[in-house]
């Protein structure tokens, strides 16, 4: 991680821990899970990044996602490298943020399932998109699991496909997230 990044997850965490104390828990995961599928006739491309992190503060419902783009691995390397490179250019933008707020009320003292919406700003190759992210969240001895499934259109953040290879890349891609978050205690 460099250091502008780690500063930036470090002013997060933060001021995520003094929400803590005024409003509620946190929870959290580094771990999350975030995969994407694209489907044309010519040729299918799925990728899949096990290194989302993930707080969620239950006093005000509040959520933040960050991910490293270089973090998405495809079972072919000359996709992965194609990916970076030419159509998320991670070296110029590193990393894909969401945050939002949980519309609907969600009781996290007792076990159970909800349906949720989140109502936050996805921003991704450097621009912002309000978005509202539907999704299901359970609620299981101490542990939330938080999952959606939703569609990034391309041109809505400014991704271009070269001309070359336009039919073998959808124009808005699948994307399913399975984030596993715990209790994160203060230090």
């Amino acid at each position: 991680m460099d250091t502008k990044t780690f500063k930036t997850m470090l002013i997060l965490m933060i001021s995520q821990l003094i929400a803590i104390t005024c409003y509620g828990q946190l929870y959290m995961t580094k771990t999350g899970e975030t995969s994407f599928f694209s489907e044309t006739p010519l040729e299918n491309i799925a990728a899949v990044n096990k290194q989302v992190l993930v707080m969620l503060n239950t006093g005000n419902g509040e959520i933040a996602i960050k991910m490293q783009q270089r973090g998405f691995h495809f079972p072919n390397k000359l996709m992965e490298e194609h990916f970076n490179e030419n159509y998320m250019e991670t070296e110029k933008y590193p990393a894909a943020v969401f945050t939002g707020k949980i519309k609907e009320p969600v009781d996290y003292s007792k076990d159970g399932s909800y349906n949720v919406s989140v109502d936050g700003i996805l921003d991704m190759h450097g621009v912002k998109q309000n978005r509202t992210i539907k999704g299901l969240m359970v609620i299981r001895a101490a542990q939330i699991t938080l999952t959606s499934d939703f569609d990034v259109k391309l041109a809505d953040h400014k991704i271009d496909v070269p001309t070359l290879v336009i039919a073998k890349i959808a124009e808005s891609i699948a994307v399913k997230t399975k984030f596993v978050l715990v209790p994160k205690r203060a230090i």
